[in-house]
């Protein structure tokens, strides 16, 4: 049987959501709006082949309009800034109130209102911490990383101030160090082209790579599209969700990760700056990073 799609009305109503809602589980809700906007039914025996009927040019044109931002909303997350209404910026562009460094002791500075991390020889992973934990959150932000460096972002982290036995919730356990910054990381990966799991998600310090990995994602898919999504030597954008044991990401607007891990709820948000170990060439190499927004979910 062949389908007729007739709109009862135009699809108006879109623009009516905000930024926030559209951006945090809207989606359900505009796919009802969809529905009840329009209804599915046989055609008549003198049907001749599927119609759309609309009322007029101008309708059908608004229609058009907005099944487009229907597309842009479902297919790409929306920007966050600290305009929007319970939206954060974690640094205020001058120092590191707020922040306090972890691990290593690589090199934190700002200038003109970025961060900015240098590696140092002699010294593990460094990571600039908020002083902030953070549960249930949508975090963005930019960063430009010289090819040659790996780094990443830690969400839902954590440090101990003493030797921990910790569950990894996989029948096995992990000693942790005193000191030693473990969780989540989002990663950047630009000095592994081969490999190219920018926007995947590590778990540092403890049961490494979750996605690709022990939680799904095809690794060569994951790279291919990697590939294709990463700008080297360019700011790239990242935007992370976390919601109850939800992660998802997404790196310049294409899905990333999206897995459930119920390990860690809670932690700070960390800008790591990778170890080089003996690669005194690598000394002096940058990691940058600027507007870093996030907003708390309730």
């Amino acid at each position: 049987m062949r389908i007729v799609l007739k709109f009862a009305v135009p699809l108006t109503g879109l623009e009516d959501l905000s930024n926030t809602e559209i951006r945090h589980g809207a989606t359900d809700n505009i796919l009802r709006m969809f529905k009840n906007r329009c209804h599915v039914s046989a055609p008549s025996k003198n049907s001749a082949s599927p119609t759309l009927p609309l009322p007029s040019a101008t309708a059908r044109l608004a229609a058009m309009k907005q099944l487009i931002l229907l597309a842009i909303v479902l297919l790409f997350p929306l920007c966050l800034t600290a305009a929007d209404k319970g939206a954060v910026a974690l640094f205020n562009g001058k120092d590191f109130t707020g922040w306090t460094q972890r691990g290593g002791v690589a090199k934190y500075t700002v200038k003109d209102g970025v961060i900015v991390g240098t590696a140092v020889a002699g010294t593990p992973n460094s990571f600039m911490c908020t002083e902030k934990l953070y549960g249930d959150f949508v975090l963005e932000y930019e960063y430009l990383c010289d090819n040659r460096l790996n780094s990443g972002v830690q969400i839902r982290s954590n440090m101990f101030t003493k030797d921990t036995t910790v569950d990894l919730g996989n029948g096995k356990t992990r000693k942790i160090a005193k000191g030693r910054v473990h969780g989540y990381q989002v990663e950047i990966d630009p000095n592994k082209p081969d490999r190219m799991w920018s926007g995947g998600v590590y778990d540092e310090g403890r049961r490494g790579w979750l996605f690709p990995g022990q939680h799904g994602g095809d690794a060569a898919q994951f790279t291919a599209t990697g590939v294709k999504t990463y700008k080297p030597g360019k700011w790239n954008t990242v935007r992370v969700e976390c919601r109850g044991d939800s992660i998802k990401t997404w790196l310049n607007g294409v899905p990333r990760a999206d897995f459930k891990d119920s390990l860690t709820a809670k932690g700070f948000i960390g800008l790591q700056v990778h170890g080089i170990g003996g690669k005194k060439e690598l000394i002096g190499a940058q990691v940058r990073w600027r507007n870093l927004v996030l907003k708390e979910l309730k």
